[in-house]
């Protein structure tokens, strides 16, 4: 079920040494034993249901360097942290190391903390016991598992009980070139407490060309009757492979609106995980995803109802051109006890060229009364009679097909509240587009 322990990809990661002790015991026991479960289980392979549409072999014959020890001082153009309608607290990571000069923690508003994860460590552990010693068992596991091993920094943002912040906080994790390719880790804990409202900006960008490989995993707790906005945008190096997991709790009337963009990357995989333990917890996802060349983009959405009257609507969007590879899976479940549930979930999916690949697989399993569900997928190409339409009006090819994906994908954005943003968002979409890409036969 795992890739040979002999793979240069595995051997490097496990000559890698563990972090220094951070005299925190229980972090350090936890670190040793990922470890030893990674060393165990090694990577999955196809034979693993999660992995089935996403192969490793290729990745695992790729050997990467530990750290990077310059990160420090590796020169980013600012301008790539920008975004229009974002102008409040950010926390900058390069190749996973924080930088403080490329940070903005001054003045932080009242009930806010944000701070590097190695920071928060030398002060009061303990409050991050739950996240920090999680061990991960299941056999698809093994990137969380060295991320859990590995990790030395990341976020630690809390939002105090009945603070609504008026501005949103940025977190951005910067690829940048180095004399090899290198691994890196971050984590992150993001709680919100009762009451408390956050707008979460989440940028993946590149500074240069790289192939390094990246894991994050992210813990987010949403307390009772919080609301979260949580905007992702990745762009990261066309040689880049980034693994992400995160991982959302919603407790008694907590509300959470997440909007995700996949844009670049050579090998990106997303596990998004929520949970609905409260009474009258509302999810709304959003998401599109767009490769192109030889990308493969996978993204894997599972939500589990487990309480009464919780709602969850997810629709996502899905674009690939050339030879690339998209892969969706949305899996709902519905637990005993979680009566008056309303879950539903849709994806739709464009391919550009015939070279091009979508694998999509909505999943549904209810084990409670009295519940509204609903799921669909699909996987075609561009409204032919819309596209005569269009040319019948003067508008060429290309443009007219660059016209009707763009309305395609813009639809996930539809709702969400920043103006500025959304517009630049949209507008990422549109210059991601295949102009001239080859239509299907």
């Amino acid at each position: 079920m795992s890739q040979p322990a002999s793979s240069p990809l595995l051997a490097s990661l496990l000559d890698a040494p563990l972090p220094p002790s951070s005299g925190v015991a229980w972090l350090d026991a936890a670190r040793r034993e990922n470890r030893a479960s990674f060393a165990a289980g090694g990577l999955p392979d196809t034979r693993v249901e999660a992995w089935k549409y996403t192969p490793l072999r290729a990745l695992g014959q790729r050997p990467f360097a530990s750290g990077d020890a310059a990160a420090g001082a590796r020169a980013v153009d600012p301008s790539i942290l920008a975004l229009p309608g974002v102008d409040g607290p950010r926390l900058v990571f390069v190749n996973g190391v924080f930088r403080a000069d490329l940070s903005a923690l001054d003045a932080l508003p009242a009930g806010l903390t944000l701070q590097p994860l190695s920071q928060a460590l030398e002060g009061d552990a303990q409050p991050l016991r739950f996240a920090l010693s999680r061990h991960y068992r299941e056999i698809g596991d093994a990137f969380a598992r060295i991320n859990a091993a590995s990790a030395v920094d990341g976020v630690v943002l809390r939002v105090a009980a009945g603070t609504r912040l008026a501005v949103p906080v940025q977190l951005v994790f910067v690829g940048a070139a180095a004399e090899a390719d290198l691994a890196w880790h971050a984590r992150n804990v993001i709680e919100l407490g009762e009451g408390a409202g956050l707008t979460l900006i989440e940028q993946h960008a590149a500074s240069g060309e790289q192939a390094h490989l990246a894991t994050l995993v992210g813990d987010i707790e949403v307390g009772e009757g919080a609301r979260l906005q949580h905007v992702v945008l990745q762009d990261a190096a066309v040689g880049a492979s980034l693994v992400r997991r995160s991982s959302l709790r919603l407790h008694a009337r907590a509300q959470a609106g997440l909007h995700v963009l996949e844009l670049g990357g050579a090998l990106v995989r997303h596990d998004i995980r929520a949970e609905l333990v409260g009474d009258d917890a509302r999810l709304d996802t959003r998401g599109v995803f767009m490769p192109h060349g030889r990308q493969h983009i996978d993204t894997q959405l599972a939500i589990r109802h487990q309480a009464l009257n919780t709602v969850s609507s997810s629709n996502w969007r899905g674009v690939a051109s050339d030879r690339a590879r998209g892969v969706f899976r949305g899996a709902i479940v519905v637990a005993p006890g979680a009566d008056g549930s309303d879950a539903s979930l849709g994806n739709k999916n464009l391919l550009l060229s015939p070279g091009a690949e979508i694998d999509t697989k909505p999943e549904l399993e209810i084990y409670a009364d009295e519940v509204k569900a609903a799921h669909g997928a699909t996987v075609g190409q561009l409204d032919e009679r819309a596209l005569f339409y269009l040319r019948s009006r003067g508008i060429a090819l290309a443009p007219a097909r660059a016209l009707l994906t763009g309305a395609f994908c813009r639809a996930v954005l539809d709702d969400l509240p920043n103006e500025a943003l959304r517009d630049h968002l949209a507008a990422l979409l549109i210059a991601q587009l295949p102009m001239a890409a080859e239509q299907p036969s």
